[in-house]
């Protein structure tokens, strides 16, 4: 972490300038094609009305059939992603262009009385009950053209690539799934591939960063690659194989976990923050087995298909997540690093990667933001939406969908959260809590009690993480929490009287599904969490300016990455491309300690597994203690804190090739990925 690192604050109106390494004491000239800032005409979150709006309660998603396949009955869907627009700021501000799935059952945006909205419905899947999903890209418009990014994609990074434009000095053997060599943002198709977060499904349904596939447009230019590198291989290995089609693939889920809280969102090798950014993610609610409670033990009903309209829900899934708008309505995303360090693209004459033009190379990403924090909430696709409750129970599904805030909720009438569940299933028992922290991915079950609160009464959901990367501790002693007036908040509570009996049983009185731990573990492999800094660009600030000094301190961070840990103990970062370091034998229990060696948290999740937390510990010696309360079950996002190795325990079951990687989408996209196999990997 270097001075450098200041995320839009420190450096407002500062003038940079850099040096190259091996470019002597030369100032470096602005780079061609500079990406500008479309900061001018900003939303100010304060003139934005504050529950104006209800909070909408996203429906389950219409099948498109039934299906017996070798004498299994099978959920089928077709869903497709789509571009719409949608009233997410208050009634009276414009609307706003989204992307987001919806089933081709109903085709139509909910406006018109279809499907498609954003968050995407909920698909309500039943334990070992299997769900085949046709993916459909249909980011296309009217004419069968295809439709561009909403938002500035940095083709120099690790990433899909369709142009194949590869920098030859980081070859690639496919053309395509490389690092690219242009400063402009992407302009051509847009590759999309779904990921079901927290599933164990087959490697080739698992959504795979280089298995995307672009829409099947009548203009797709000469020459792109219209598939990632592992689309072909992962299509000859799937049982559904010959159910693929251009601009599609198919995918199916065993549903033979424990009943629990998974999500479904775009996993495309180097884009991903962009491409969840604009909207495409929704839940998918796995229930009953063994590990599920008798129907009316908990509050419900949940959004069901055929609901009747005005039917009542008590148990609501609710994904929370941070945007910034422009004045039109449009979502605003960074389009240039200046905007991390708080300048305008004049004011930051970096050589941009890979820029040989300069007499030297750059490793500095043009467009990448490290991390990007937004300046509204938007709940269920409503910015600070409020919600009708009645004096009795509520379940409540919540989900942290942010790119890279950590969420701290809390609410100003001292509510008691029970959580019963995580990312996982249930927990071993009820926790009593006052706060939830969340880490982008992480979901919480939890019940609201709100029975004895008088009528009339509006409680605020409360947000006290921070306006910035999160390392840690409380709020007010570790960190300033966010700002009050807009990020602060979330969502309002207004409680009337209840309207039937409430049979749930109280959240203190709960006996949750017997907790089976894993057994002990066959093997410890040490993996690391890593931050890199330029290797070629140095500064040295110097009152209002950074100014040109070979000796100064490398510009960071251009990278984040995971790798494994030296028998000293220090880190070895790796890229995506290098070799895999990981690969568990198929049935082994494994413990992962991660050594963080940056200054931030990372939530850090592993695929086709769900994990338990053993325990944290100071790297440098110290405290050992173990998970919270409310990580006593089974997880597949873990916190890992600054300067301390974070211990999980998984058994490792479904053969194949999948990743780990840091759930904050900008390192994910950035490099803080990496592929793990299990049993053996393929070439």
């Amino acid at each position: 972490m270097t001075n450098v690192r200041h995320g839009g604050v420190a450096l407002a109106g500062a003038l940079i300038a850099l040096v190259v390494a091996g470019c002597g004491d030369n100032t470096v000239q602005v780079p061609s094609n500079p990406t500008p800032t479309p900061t001018v005409g900003m939303l100010d979150p304060n003139n934005i009305e504050k529950y104006a709006a209800p909070l909408v309660i996203p429906a389950a998603m219409p099948r498109t059939s039934v299906i017996a396949d070798g004498g299994v009955s099978i959920d089928y869907y077709e869903i497709a992603e789509r571009q719409f627009t949608q009233q997410i700021l208050p009634p009276g501000l414009p609307a706003t262009t989204v992307w987001s799935y919806g089933s081709l059952a109903a085709p139509g945006t909910v406006a018109a009385g279809g499907s498609f909205n954003y968050p995407a419905f909920t698909i309500e899947a039943t334990y070992q009950q299997p769900v085949r999903v046709k993916w459909v890209n249909g980011l296309v418009d009217a004419s069968g053209h295809y439709l561009p990014h909403l938002l500035a994609v940095d083709q120099t990074l690790h990433w899909a690539n369709p142009p194949g434009q590869c920098d030859e000095h980081h070859p690639s053997t496919t053309g395509r799934d490389c690092e690219g060599v242009s400063h402009d943002p992407y302009a051509g198709p847009v590759p999309m591939v779904v990921h079901l977060h927290g599933a164990k499904d087959p490697q080739e349904s698992d959504g795979y960063p280089e298995a995307w596939f672009l829409p099947a447009a009548n203009n797709i230019p000469s020459g792109y690659y219209t598939t990632g590198s592992r689309y072909a291989s992962f299509q000859a290995s799937s049982a559904v194989g010959n159910l693929w089609a251009p601009g599609a693939a198919v995918f199916q889920y065993p549903n033979n976990q424990s009943a629990t809280t998974l999500w479904y969102h775009d996993h495309t090798l180097g884009m991903t923050r962009q491409n969840v950014y604009a909207g495409p993610a929704g839940f998918y609610l796995l229930r009953g087995g063994p590990d599920d409670l008798p129907s009316g033990t908990l509050p419900g009903p949940a959004p069901s298909r055929g609901d009747p309209a005005g039917t009542k829900y008590y148990e609501i899934p609710v994904v929370i997540q941070d945007r910034s708008f422009n004045s039109d309505g449009s979502l605003f995303y960074p389009s240039n690093r200046a905007f991390f360090e708080g300048l305008t693209p004049p004011q930051l004459l970096i050589p941009f990667k890979p820029d040989p033009a300069i007499g030297g190379e750059s490793d500095v990403p043009p467009i990448w933001n490290p991390e990007f924090f937004g300046n509204t909430i938007v709940v269920n696709g409503r910015t600070w939406p409020y919600l009708d409750v009645e004096q009795r129970r509520y379940r409540f599904r919540f989900l942290n969908g942010c790119n890279a805030r950590f969420l701290i909720l809390a609410n100003d009438a001292n509510l008691p959260f029970w959580q019963i569940g995580a990312d996982g299933g249930f927990l071993p028992a009820p926790a009593m809590l006052t706060q939830l922290l969340m880490g982008p991915a992480e979901r919480a079950d939890v019940i609201v009690d709100f029975t004895n609160v008088p009528v009339g009464t509006h409680i605020t959901l409360l947000n006290l993480g921070p306006d910035e990367p999160y390392g840690g501790g409380e709020p007010n002693e570790g960190f300033e929490s966010a700002n009050p007036a807009t990020t602060g908040q979330v969502l309002e509570f207004r409680v009337g009287a209840a309207t039937g009996t409430d049979s749930s049983t109280p959240p203190n009185a709960l006996t949750l599904p017997a907790f089976t731990p894993l057994g002990p573990a066959t093997n410890t492999r040490g993996v690391s969490v890593n931050e890199l800094e330029s290797s070629t660009v140095f500064v040295k600030e110097n009152m209002h300016s950074i100014v040109l000094d070979p000796h100064g301190e490398p510009f960071a961070p251009v990278a984040a990455l995971l790798g494994t840990t030296n028998p000293d103990g220090s880190g070895q970062p790796l890229f995506w491309e290098d070799a895999v370091t990981e690969i568990p034998a198929l049935g082994a229990t494994e413990i992962w300690e991660m050594s963080n060696f940056t200054e931030d948290a990372h939530p850090i999740h592993i695929h086709e597994v769900q994990f338990q937390i053993v325990n944290r510990e100071a790297m440098h010696g110290g405290e050992v203690r173990g998970p919270e309360p409310w990580e006593a079950g089974y997880k597949d996002t873990v916190i890992a804190y600054p300067d301390e190795i974070t211990r999980v325990k998984a058994r490792f079951d479904v053969p194949g090739l999948t990743v780990w990687h840091c759930h904050i989408l900008e390192h994910e996209d950035n490099d803080m990925m990496r592929p793990y196999c299990t049993g053996s990997c393929p070439p």
